[in-house]
């Protein structure tokens, strides 16, 4: 399978910092889980059985006479377990791709169910216990929307209408920072306001409830990729200092002698281990130096708002004649200072 087999995505023209995202299933074999995607649910019982399967799906285009036909067989992602639990909410989430605003549809179709018959979006998924979900309810009758935090399920909103099941619907979720649009069908029928500790950024997912039997198809998300606090605070820096020659932020890794990097002025490098002097400046709160022929760098802490070193800074310079690391350190000192102001804790870095 050629690389990227599945996920395709492409910068668009407006806005500049959009990207799009289609998922489109046809490359994985049927009754496989797509690759990409983590199986977990919210609530009681064991996690959905997420495969793909081939469905009648109605084209998107407009047939061409009257006479044409109108639907076609195509891979499509279905939630086949029946587990029969009040409180089982299947979620497959998509994990190679954290967002901030977007704009997302799908299609959906209720198969079967005897407790309930639903289909759903989770989106701004921080974990299983916290995310929203707008979901449709064939038995109940209903299109509602809602905040799941730490597990539980706050106010639920929406209206009550026919959703019938075994018939192909159209799903869009629209959030732009705290506001939230949900259509179904075309028909805008929820806005919400989240004004108490919103999500904003988070994975995307499919969500059912109970022993539902749904199918998802023809989803795409046009989205403002998420930025880490930590790459935005170097991007931030490098425009009022352009003439570094690198500028990274490593974080603890999981190990205590291992760190992490988490932002950087050449981005592809962001998720690397860090060396030995990272960590170390992480516990000790050192400061580091090093020459090269034409460059010079310096590692320093950054420190919370107790004082307490958090993460460490590797500046590098262009080097000239005389450096010493005494002034080399004079030179990145008020680089980490300006970086040093915008961070109170570790999860100013990385949330």
């Amino acid at each position: 399978m050629r690389n990227h087999f599945l996920w395709v995505l492409a910068l668009l023209t407006l806005p500049v910092t959009a990207a799009e995202r289609k998922f489109d299933f046809s490359e994985v074999r049927e009754n496989q889980t797509p690759p990409g995607f983590r199986s977990t649910l919210t609530g009681q019982g064991k996690p959905g059985d997420w495969r793909v399967i081939m469905d009648e799906v109605p084209s998107l285009l407009q047939p061409l006479t009257p006479g044409a036909q109108g639907v076609a067989k195509k891979a499509v992602l279905a939630q086949l377990a029946q587990d029969a639990t009040e409180e089982h909410f299947p979620l497959l989430i998509y994990e190679g791709e954290t967002v901030d605003d977007f704009t997302l549809t799908t299609r959906f179709k209720t198969v079967k169910g005897v407790m309930e018959q639903m289909a759903g979006i989770a989106f701004r998924i921080r974990n299983e216990s916290n995310y929203y979900v707008v979901r449709a309810s064939s038995l109940g009758n209903t299109f509602r929307f809602y905040k799941v935090l730490n597990g539980e399920r706050g106010p639920v909103i929406g209206p009550e209408l026919p959703i019938p099941s075994g018939v192909w619907h159209e799903l869009t979720v629209e959030c732009k920072g705290n506001q939230i649009r949900c259509l179904l069908d075309g028909k805008e029928l929820i806005t919400a306001t989240d004004k108490v500790n919103p999500f904003t950024s988070g994975k995307i997912g499919f969500w059912t409830k109970s022993d539902s039997v749904s199918y998802f198809a023809d989803t795409r998300i046009v989205y403002t990729p998420h930025e880490a606090p930590a790459q935005a605070l170097v991007r931030q820096t490098l425009k009022k200092y352009p003439r570094l020659l690198g500028l990274q932020v490593f974080v603890p890794g999981p190990d205590p002698k291992t760190s992490r990097l988490v932002a950087s002025k050449s981005t592809n490098e962001v998720g690397r281990a860090g060396g030995k002097v990272e960590p170390d400046v992480i516990a000790q709160g050192t400061i580091y130096y090093g020459k090269e022929k034409d460059s010079v760098t310096v590692v320093m802490p950054l420190r919370d708002r107790n004082g307490d070193p958090v993460a460490a800074v590797r500046v590098i310079m262009k080097s000239f004649a005389g450096q010493t690391e005494q002034n080399a350190t004079v030179r990145a000192l008020p680089i980490i200072r300006e970086m040093q102001g915008r961070v109170a804790s570790l999860q100013d870095l990385i949330q």
